[in-house]
């Protein structure tokens, strides 16, 4: 099992999986190993189906994990031990859909209100502002702020792809202030020893706090600030391809949920037949 896993990790590293990637995989593999006591290069694909049965209907796994084995076990399977996939014998369960949770304008206020320790303030103004993954904010350098042409530059986010977004007047001036209090070295969030980005950990942590200060009863995450950004656009009238640019999407489907979570003002809208000519 350990050739194997150095082989699978060695192919994952070459072709740039991302490290959360890599990780699942590995899980994958290894649990599904572990399940049986048995290397993964000698089950069959009787196993391999009862196991994944066995995810879903005791462990009551989500059906992306389920997704995730299979993918796993099929890169083993062609690109490690190079044997012929048969799809057929796995067949993968339709993922759940669900519409993600979004925070009103007056609530990320709030939320941004009730922080007052200024790096933690700045950490939310500025991921909220440009709609940042957790990921992208805290990998974020002081060269990738770009004052002059009031960008900011997100270096090999998602998918290993480089973007520009909007950098407003109102947030420079707050990253301005914070870099006079911080002076940051190297990161623009830096943990605790300096040239160090500041932890996931810690980011999503300093979040539930200010949630809670905030009295927001429902149940939002860090990355909910990126899905609130979103979906404020398009309220505010910004055409979902460009929201796709902005948000890193190279699907325009993902971006169209925001579509099914913008508020309408029923009264505003007009009936097809006033338009009509009797």
């Amino acid at each position: 099992m350990k050739k194997l896993r150095e082989k699978m990790l060695h192919l994952m590293q070459q072709r740039n999986f991302s490290p959360r990637t890599i990780a699942t995989y590995l899980g994958c593999v290894r649990k599904l190993a572990e399940h049986y006591n048995q290397s993964p290069d000698l089950l069959t694909v009787k196993q391999v189906n009862d196991y994944l049965h066995y995810l879903i209907m005791q462990k009551h796994v989500s059906k992306s994990l389920v997704n995730q084995t299979i993918s796993a076990f099929k890169l083993l399977t062609v690109n490690v031990l190079r044997r012929k996939w048969k799809s057929l014998d796995f067949p993968r369960p339709k993922r759940e859909k669900y519409l993600p949770t979004v925070l009103s304008t007056e609530e990320v206020a709030r939320i941004i209100r009730a922080t007052t320790n200024l790096k933690h303030k700045t950490l939310i103004i500025l991921t909220y502002s440009a709609g940042l993954r957790i990921s992208e904010v805290i990998n974020l350098k002081l060269t990738d702020i770009n004052s002059d042409r009031m960008q900011i530059n997100i270096r090999q986010g998602k998918g290993h792809k480089d973007r520009s977004i909007m950098l407003s007047e109102a947030v420079l001036l707050q990253l301005r202030t914070y870099w006079k209090t911080y002076r940051p070295m190297i990161y623009l969030f830096e943990g605790y020893r300096n040239g160090t980005p500041y932890s996931t950990r810690s980011a999503q942590d300093l979040f539930k706090r200010s949630v809670t200060l905030a009295k927001i009863k429902r149940h939002v995450t860090f990355h909910t600030l990126r899905h609130s950004f979103a979906t404020h656009l398009v309220e505010s009238g910004v055409d979902v391809v460009v929201i796709q640019r902005l948000l890193g999407h190279s699907n325009l489907h993902t971006t169209s949920v925001y579509l099914h979570l913008q508020n309408y003002d029923i009264n505003n809208i007009r009936s097809p037949f006033d338009d009509l000519v009797l």
